[in-house]
């Protein structure tokens, strides 16, 4: 029955990776003009002397990026590149590769948002799990007042406050970039530390938005379930107290928020753009916004397709592990 799930799902996960595919293909080319013959443009724009027959440049590069093809023939041979994870090359950039692009990016990204999302989440679930509890301390609700408030505040205004405060006017933290310049980064304590040094601002502006985020959503998500009969059958058998908040409370509630760090996670390879921008962190947020500014039609197309592949697969991977996480959900009633 378990193998019947699964094969629903993977088959509901590879319909939506068809589409994504296709979707991502149609759009670019549904948007009007040329972007060799814009990169061009833009080049002829900053150059101060002539770059030769502009009409046959945009030819011969339309012919070597397959844009001269009929449009049939573009999507199968973008299927074919699909599937060799080939993205390209970068228009910009030209001859990087989509691909090395977007590789030396996303660790920067993951590294960041990753640890950034899975440390707010942890401490702002279980702060509004506390929030609701009747027998939590008083003192969680003074500690939680400021994180609920920020909670209201942008992430990205909260970087441009950190920035200000943190490296312009007291110079503790650096303003930007994702190590020393005059660093060769390697595997070393060296590198790690100059690394972890540049994040900590980037960082601790996602985290302090997220916190009061997550802790609203569980303590509605933990008064929903303080009247059932399993917590006062539980409390009934005499267990105590954090028994019964941990394996009883929280784990009946926690589905919502596992929804929701699955959709946030899956939207991390994005980057948190403005961020990124804000600090010039090197990330794929970053690589997306300098994209968009020069016009970079494949590596726009690259990004916002390994975007929508891992929200894909972050749901189907969360789909799995439901049943396994709340007993209640059975295969029958998925």
């Amino acid at each position: 029955m378990y193998l019947d799930y699964v094969i629903r799902r993977f088959s509901i996960t590879l319909l939506v990776f068809v589409l994504a595919v296709s979707i991502n293909f149609a759009l670019p080319r549904l948007t009007p003009g040329d972007p060799v013959e814009q990169q061009l443009n833009q080049l002829i724009s900053t150059s101060s002397g002539s770059i030769g027959d502009v009409k046959a440049i945009v030819e011969s590069y339309r012919a070597r990026f397959g844009l001269d093809q009929p449009v049939w023939r573009q999507y199968l041979d973008y299927w074919g590149m699909v599937l060799r994870l080939d993205l390209g090359f970068s228009l910009a950039n030209y001859p990087e590769r989509v691909g090395e692009s977007i590789a030396a990016a996303m660790p920067w990204t993951l590294g960041l948002l990753g640890m950034a999302t899975l440390l707010s989440f942890a401490v702002g679930t279980l702060m509004g799990g506390m929030l609701a509890w009747p027998r939590a301390p008083r003192w969680i609700g003074w500690f939680a007042a400021p994180f609920l408030v920020l909670s209201a505040i942008p992430y990205f205004l909260i970087g441009v406050v950190l920035l200000f405060v943190g490296a312009i006017v007291y110079r503790i933290f650096p303003a930007g970039g994702g190590f020393p310049f005059d660093m060769t980064p390697g595997f070393d304590g060296a590198t790690i530390l100059g690394i972890a040094w540049h994040a900590t601002l980037p960082a601790l502006s996602i985290i302090l938005a997220q916190i009061g985020a997550w802790a609203i959503g569980m303590r509605g998500m933990i008064v929903s379930v303080l009247g059932e009969d399993y917590i006062m059958l539980a409390e009934a058998k005499g267990l105590s107290q954090r028994r019964i908040f941990l394996w009883y409370a929280v784990r009946n509630a926690l589905l919502p928020q596992l929804t929701k760090l699955a959709l946030t996670l899956g939207h991390l390879v994005s980057g948190a753009i403005l961020v990124e921008v804000i600090f010039s962190y090197p990330g794929m947020g970053y690589r997306l916004y300098q994209a968009i500014q020069s016009k970079d039609f494949f590596v726009i197309q690259g990004i916002v397709l390994i975007l929508s592949m891992s929200i894909a697969l972050t749901m189907f991977i969360l789909d799995l592990l439901y049943p396994l996480i709340d007993p209640r959900i059975t295969n029958k009633r998925s």
